[in-house]
């Protein structure tokens, strides 16, 4: 009998000023703040988890940038770090590498400027992650403030471009915790072999364990953010559900 592999319980976080917050469905004005994003890395990293999701949102708003701290966790965590926010060139992501990024994250880049993304994909393979940030059916970009294209076409391209892994965040249910969009997680799942990272609106345990029934479809990870700040549940409760089998 085949066993499905684990989920992937990936804790996020998100850096604006300097410090940890959460937004409310990618609205800028409505923050709540949680403190030392590095403090917050370390209570992750002791607490179990094996990844983190580490997002600059002044550098993704471009309204400044928190370079120096999103470097801080990089070298002074002993887990994998995917990294997001601001990386729309060569140089930029080629830095998040050598600092020590595992992963790195192409959101507005790879609606705008699609060519380079396909280009640094064939160059670093599954170093390369593309996410796609859904806001009224469009994706969303220049963090979330404006919508590219349809995600079908989207998927296209870099399936065939060969992305072999995608982030999928319903923003209508960011920082909601108001349960995942199983829908829009099968329908992905459906339109592409890459892996999918689930992200968005895990409220409960329960939304845990749904997103873990997933796994064998492709779901392979689930961001989860404002539940683990809020209390609602720790990260070794959500690693126990996650692997459960």
């Amino acid at each position: 009998m085949s066993v499905n592999p684990p989920l992937i319980v990936i804790p996020a976080i998100d850096i604006k000023n300097g410090k940890a917050v959460r937004l409310h469905q990618g609205k800028i004005e409505q923050e709540s703040i949680y403190g030392d994003p590095v403090e917050q890395a370390y209570d992750f990293e002791r607490t179990g988890a094996r990844w983190l999701h580490v997002v600059d949102l002044d550098a993704a708003f471009g309204t400044g940038s928190n370079r120096d701290i999103v470097e801080a966790i990089l070298q002074n965590v002993d887990i994998s770090v995917e990294v997001s926010g601001g990386i729309r060139d060569t140089p930029s992501l080629e830095r998040a590498l050598a600092t020590g990024a595992h992963r790195v994250i192409l959101g507005t880049a790879a609606i705008e400027n699609p060519e380079w993304s396909e280009e640094m994909i064939d160059r670093f393979g599954e170093k390369i992650v593309i996410g796609l940030d859904l806001k009224e059916g469009k994706v969303a970009v220049r963090g979330w403030t404006k919508t590219g294209g349809g995600i079908d076409e989207i998927l296209l391209r870099f399936n065939k471009a060969g992305c072999s892994r995608y982030v999928i965040t319903d923003i209508s249910k960011d920082g909601t915790l108001a349960g995942p969009n199983l829908k829009l997680l099968t329908e992905i799942t459906k339109a592409t072999d890459a892996r999918i990272i689930a992200s968005g609106g895990i409220g409960t345990l329960e939304d845990i364990a749904a997103i873990r029934s997933m796994v064998q479809a492709g779901v392979e990870g689930v961001i989860v953010g404002k539940a683990l700040y809020e209390g609602a549940f720790t990260v070794s409760e959500a690693i126990e559900v996650a692997e459960r089998i």
